[in-house]
Formats: C-alpha cells, structure tokens, sequence
C-alpha cells in the first residue's frame, strides 16, 4: 500500500468548506430521540433501494421486504403488463399481512397469479386490485375498486428497485439520483447473476457502519491479520489515502487504486488464493465487459481497486476494477442496532474454478465485513456513554463529515417543513 500525494489544490475536506474541519459529533448515533427523527425526516422520504429486477424475473414474480424503520412490510412485484409494482403488505379487510410463509416476519418470495389473504381469503391481482370477497353479500356498499392493495411509489433504474414512502415524493428517482450516479448507467449489470448474499445484525447505529466503508484510514490496521505479517505491518506503517473523494448532493464516492493481486510477492499471497486464483480483489481472470461507463474510475486509476458510491440514505455500490461489484444495505431497526445486507455480483461462471473464485472472493468479503461489524459494537457501547462529546477526523474521513451533516439537514428541513402541521 502507497501513500497518495494529495491534489495540489488542497486536501479533500478543503474542496467542501461548508462541511467545515471541527470535531464532529456522534449525537446522532446515540440519541433515542434522533433516530425517531431520521425514520421520518429520511427514511419517509428517500428513495429506498429494496432490490433488483432479477428478483422478479417474470409475470407474477414476487418478494416482500420487512422494513422496520419505516414501520411497514412490502410486496414487490411484477404485473402481468411487465411492469415491477410495490405495494404495503396488508390486507383492506383486518389488516392481516397478507403475504407470509411459516414466520410472519420473515422475508418470503415466489410466484403467483394473485394473493391470497390468509385469514378470510380475500384476493387481489397482480396490480392490487381486489377481486374477491369471501361471503360478498354480508358487507355494507362494499365497492371491491375502492379497496385495493395500498401502492407504494416505485421506480427502477438500472435493473435496481427503489421505493419511497412519500405521500408524493418530492423528487424522481433520477432527480434524486443526480449526475454522478446516473453517469454509471450502461454498466453490464444485467450481466452479473451469479449472486452471494450475507446479512448480520449489528448492535450499532447505521450510520457507524457506513462510516467505516467511507474511508480506507482503518484498513492497514483493522485487517491487517488477513495478510501476512511482514507484509500487514510494512502497509500499516505507510499508511493509504485513497486518490480521490466526491460529494454531489446527498451522495458519496471514494475511489482507490489497486493491485494486481497475481503480481504480489509470494509472501504477499495465501495459498488459497493462489490455488483458487482468486481473494479480496475479486477472480484473477477479469470478464470482458466492454467499455465502461463515464462514472467509473474518475481519478483514472492504473491498476483501479474500487469505486464505492454511498447513495444516501443506506445503500452502497461498490464496484470492482477485476470486473465485479456488490452492494450493501444498512437497514436501521433501532437508534443502536441495525441490519446489515451483502450482496456480490459476479458474471455466470463458466467452469467449477470460477464458481470456486467466486465463492473465495465472497467469503472473503464476509470476513472483512465482519470485522468492522464486531469493532463498531465496541464504538457504539463506548460513544453511548458520553464521556466524549465530539471526535476528531482526518482528512480522509470527509465523506464521514458529510454523511452526518447530510442526516442532520435532511432532519431539520423536514421538522421546518412540518412546523405547525
């Protein structure tokens, strides 16, 4: 690991003055009150990403989506017309949650011409219309099109489903978006089936978690088991600044440059990794995917790592120079605890040793994220006992900075726009 010269304009924090260089405090991540705030200032009101059109491959296709911080259940789904719809997971009768397996709170997915509450049996079409009504004739004025499935806004942008609990959104999904995300489009997503998908829960707030993917000032140290001593201990001391940082709007990138991992020293490299071909950095063998989109590698890295774009509120998509990417979620559940969701994406393997690089790769990632997971429950059970009130940054941790002055805007504009409501 390199060392990076700055730009020679300034540092990065310098680039965002409004974000200022102060202490920051972490009020935020362990307020009760806070958090009640940020589930309906921003998780009310922001395009939430639920998934991907590969989930619904076909008329009738299916999943739902518990999300907590919203206080709600989703069905997502695609119509007969093609078109990928979300609709509240509740019946119009009792309010029973309509679509479950064994485990009412559980996640389920399938497929089906309709659903069918499991209580009294009503039904609903793939658009939410209700269609039937167990013993009609008992019910007063009953209009069956007065009492549909409960719609949920709904728009998908380069195969990704997002939703969003506004009465009426206040931007598009595009808007939303903005140009340095929008500027990914035409990468292969829809190429990158083979999937592996992990979650844990986390006895931290979400914010914390995303934090650590924000900034690599932790990765020589934190992981430095993962590699061999001579070598954990030689990038500890130099340290690694990644060569470029961005913020547009509510959004994050931080990009880094790479390695060849078959071109490491030995003593670089486990033996696993050389048998499979393959470990962190993703399978040696890099996929031809075309040419790239304009967003990808914008300080034009050689060898180029990675590209993590943090899309407010709590989705993550990282991209990898070897020709993969995975996304993260972090799904808040409490002001201190919070469900974590990994996905790799990879193209279809070809062979058995592809799928068993693939497998390396992804195992590997698990482990990496496991260990932020277990040392921000030690951050968020010291932070909670105020015995500091704010905490330094470096200039490194500017996309830190932001994720929590970006929380707190999106807070008081919306208690500004509710005033006397």
């Amino acid at each position: 690991m390199a060392r990076f010269p700055k730009p020679p304009e300034g540092s990065w924090t310098e680039h965002y003055p409004e974000l200022g260089t102060d202490p920051v405090s972490y009020e935020d991540s362990i307020s009760p009150e806070f958090y009640e705030k940020e589930r309906r200032a921003i998780f009310k009101r922001a395009w939430l990403n639920v998934g991907r059109t590969e989930q619904v491959p076909r008329k009738g296709s299916y999943f739902t989506k518990e999300l907590k911080v919203a206080s709600t259940s989703i069905i997502v789904v695609r119509t007969t017309s093609g078109e990928v719809k979300a609709y509240h997971n509740i019946c119009r009768h009792r309010g029973n949650k309509l679509v479950w397996n064994d485990m009412p709170l559980e996640e389920t997915s399938g497929v089906c011409r309709q659903f069918t509450c499991k209580y009294h049996a009503w039904r609903y079409d793939l658009d939410g219309n209700l269609t039937f009504v167990q013993q009609e004739g008992e019910f007063f004025n009953l209009d069956k099109s007065r009492y549909g499935l409960v719609p949920v806004h709904c728009e998908v942008w380069e195969g990704f489903i997002f939703v969003n609990f506004a009465k009426e959104p206040e931007q598009s999904l595009r808007e939303f978006l903005g140009p340095m995300i929008t500027a990914l489009e035409g990468y292969p997503f829809d190429k990158m089936t083979s999937r592996f998908y992990y979650r844990s829960e986390v006895k931290a707030n979400w914010k914390l978690y995303m934090d650590a993917f924000q900034e690599f000032y932790h990765a020589p140290v934190l992981h430095a088991n993962q590699s061999p001593t001579a070598y954990s201990k030689a990038a500890a001391e130099a340290g690694f600044e990644a060569p470029h940082y961005r913020i547009e709007g509510p959004h994050r990138l931080v990009s880094t440059s790479g390695v060849r991992a078959w071109e490491m020293a030995d003593e670089m490299r486990k033996p696993i990794e050389d048998i499979c071909q393959s470990g962190l950095f993703g399978p040696w063998d890099k996929p031809d995917l075309g040419e790239m989109p304009p967003g990808l590698n914008p300080a034009k890295c050689d060898p180029w790592g990675l590209d993590s774009f943090q899309l407010f509120p709590n989705f993550v998509i990282l991209f990898w120079g070897q020709g993969w990417y995975l996304t993260y979620h972090y799904w808040p559940t409490s002001y201190n605890t919070h469900l974590f969701e990994g996905t790799v994406y990879f193209p279809q393997p070809r062979t058995p040793r592809e799928r068993i690089a693939q497998e390396l790769a992804a195992v590997s990632f698990k482990e990496y994220g496991l260990q932020d997971a277990n040392t921000l429950e030690a951050t968020q059970s010291m932070i909670e006992s105020r015995v500091l009130d704010d905490f330094l940054l470096c200039d490194q941790e500017v996309l830190i900075r932001h994720l929590h002055k970006e929380t707190a805007a999106w807070v008081e504009d919306y208690e500004r726009k509710t005033a006397g409501v």
